[in-house]
């Protein structure tokens, strides 16, 4: 009994932390806590590429795809909003399920906060049309508007993971076709990817993980206080 009582304390300490960030920020206005930037860009030789004193960081580059009303998504919107990224597709039983349930919670937190979207890429976009991901979006409740899901070809979205996201993807079927069940199929991550309006990675989490989808909930808050703390 006393070891699962310190296993809930430990809990809902972790849970807990973003929140104490969050109110800390909210009560004195001032930016005592900054989240990191991540994903610093790497030159030929591997090194740490710098401006002056400082590291160059990673931005998500630009790119148009569809998204679920069949409307052209240009990257460039999510300029100036707080935005969450994955990867999924709708046929996949194992944690895209449990991807869209954590971003559901996400959006709806933040639902009444113009300045956070989410963005959900599929990595079946032979299947997933407009009209399938219309109809997925429609499941998870997603509000158009706040919640993006797109197709396109299919190497541009794998390269906007691998090169842009820093995430993986990948058909194995090209590779072994021997591979029936759609699950093994696709590859791709179970990260959520938190970006900030300049386009930087500032967190990754565990989307199948409560606490980690808890401290995301939390850092969006914080991020938010940042960019008000900077007016």
């Amino acid at each position: 009994m006393q070891n699962k009582s310190f296993k809930v304390g430990i809990l809902i300490a972790i849970l807990a932390v973003p929140t104490f960030v969050f109110v800390f920020l909210k009560l004195f206005g001032q930016n005592y806590y900054t989240l990191p930037y991540l994903m610093p860009e790497i030159d030929e030789s591997g090194q740490v590429l710098m401006k002056g004193a400082d590291t160059v960081f990673h931005q998500i580059p630009l790119y148009k795809l569809i998204d679920q009303q069949g409307k052209e998504f240009n990257s460039v919107e999510t300029k100036g909003k707080i935005y969450v990224a994955d990867f999924f597709f709708t046929r996949c039983g194992t944690i895209c399920p449990k991807l869209s349930n954590s971003l559901s919670r996400v959006q709806s937190i933040f639902s009444a906060d113009t300045n956070v979207i989410i963005v959900s890429h599929s990595v079946d976009p032979k299947h997933d049309s407009s009209a399938v991901l219309q109809q997925y979006a429609q499941k998870y409740d997603a509000k158009y508007g706040k919640w993006y899901f797109l197709t396109g070809e299919k190497k541009t979205i794998y390269d906007i993971a691998i090169k842009g996201y820093k995430l993986p993807a990948a058909d194995a079927s090209e590779y072994d076709n021997k591979i029936k069940s759609i699950d093994e199929t696709f590859i791709h991550s179970e990260k959520l990817l938190l970006i900030d309006k300049e386009g930087y990675i500032r967190g990754i989490y565990d989307g199948t993980y409560s606490p980690d989808v808890e401290r995301l909930i939390g850092e969006i808050k914080v991020l938010t206080e940042i960019y008000k703390s900077k007016k």
